[in-house]
Order: C-alpha cells, then structure tokens, then sequence
C-alpha cells in the first residue's frame, strides 16, 4: 500500500512499482484512509509519508500496526529531521528512506524493508544506533532470566545491532541468507520481539553491539 497526501507523487510510487514483484493493492491520500483500507486489504509493506494532513506520521504507524503487528513499514519522507526518524523508529518502522533517493535505492530500500530489515538513508542509520546506545545506558543490564541464545544466535544478533543486512551476515560468517534468516527469527521468538529494529535495541540495550568475528 503506498500512503501520501501528494497525488503526483504517490502516483510516481507506484508507476515505479510497475513490472516489479510488488503488486500495489491500495493507495491512500491521508492517515485515516490508510488505516481504513489497511484493514481491508491487508498489505504486507507499506510505503508512509511521514507527514499527512489529518494524523501524525507516529499515530499512522501505531494504527497500521494495531491492524497487523507483522506489517513492514517504509517511511518515505523529505523530512531528515533527527526527531522525525528517531519517533518514526520507535514507533515501529522498518525503515526510513528520504525522497531524494534514486529509484534503485528506492527498490533495494522495498526489498530490505519486505525481509524485515531495517534500512535508512545514509546517515540516519548511525543516528539510529547512537539513540539507541544512549537509551541502552540508562537501561538494565542482563538478569538470570534473560533468555538464554545459542552461540551462534549470539554471534548473529552483534551483527545485527551493528547494522549489518542479512546478505552481510551470511557472507560475514561463511552461512547461506536462509540459514541468518532462521536464526533471527528464533531469536524474534525467544525474545518475543517483532522485527528486526526492536531486536537491535535489545543488543545493544544488553551490551552485545560489538560484531563478533567469524567462527
């Protein structure tokens, strides 16, 4: 589903997507409607300005996953702000991608954000970690009762908290892209978190930010 209030440019988005593997089942012009026809159509990733005349880019992203908890969200926004990315993260976007980029970083950009990964423009991705980070050191430390990871669950959630993509990891530690993907999701299991944001806070909220070395 792609959602902004501008019709020249949601209607760009989606010519863009003419011919690609994603099938656009809804546009919207504004938060409420996206929130109505997500229900309806329940699309698997959404592409979300950021600002919409009528409810605040955080608002969107909470309803549209009240509606479906596993549904990647992109936002595509010409706002760069440190407060805009850092709320939209924490809201429960995948990723955050500016309209300045191509279209090849646009449709690597779905792709990613289709897997689960969080993906950010240039730039923003370190801001990311560096909240994250700063949020980790006002936070609890591991107890007895954190749940208890594999070695190699282990040496694949550092990498994940160090911003590595999954093609990254499966070359980093010599494993096929279906192999990361198995362990991340276990991990998602026994950590009972959603994606892939929330699991690199949890690394680096547990001092696990530092990528590992190759076994």
């Amino acid at each position: 589903m792609v959602v902004d209030d501008h019709p020249m440019w949601r209607g760009g988005i989606v010519r863009d997507l003419d011919g690609s593997p994603y099938e656009v089942v809804a546009e919207a012009g504004d938060g409420a409607q996206a929130l109505r026809l997500a229900a309806a159509a329940r699309p698997g990733l959404i592409v979300l300005d950021l600002h919409l005349p009528d409810l605040g880019g955080v608002e969107v992203i909470r309803g549209l996953l009240s509606v479906d908890p596993e549904v990647r969200i992109l936002i595509l926004s010409a706002s760069g702000e440190y407060q805009d990315v850092l709320d939209a993260v924490k809201a429960g976007a995948t990723g955050y991608l500016l309209k300045s980029a191509s279209a090849e970083e646009f449709r690597d950009a779905l792709d990613r954000t289709a897997r689960g990964e969080p993906v950010f423009t240039p730039g923003l991705a370190g801001l990311v970690l560096g909240e994250y980070r700063r949020l980790a050191a006002q936070g609890p430390r591991p107890s007895a009762d954190t749940p208890q990871l594999t070695p190699r669950e282990t040496e694949v959630l550092k990498l994940v908290a160090a911003g590595l993509s999954y093609r990254q990891i499966a070359q980093r530690l010599t494993l096929s892209h279906r192999t990361v993907q198995n362990h991340v999701q276990n991990t998602l299991n026994k950590l009972q978190l959603h994606n892939r944001v929330e699991l690199a806070r949890y690394a680096i909220t547990q001092g696990l930010d530092e990528p590992s070395r190759p076994s």
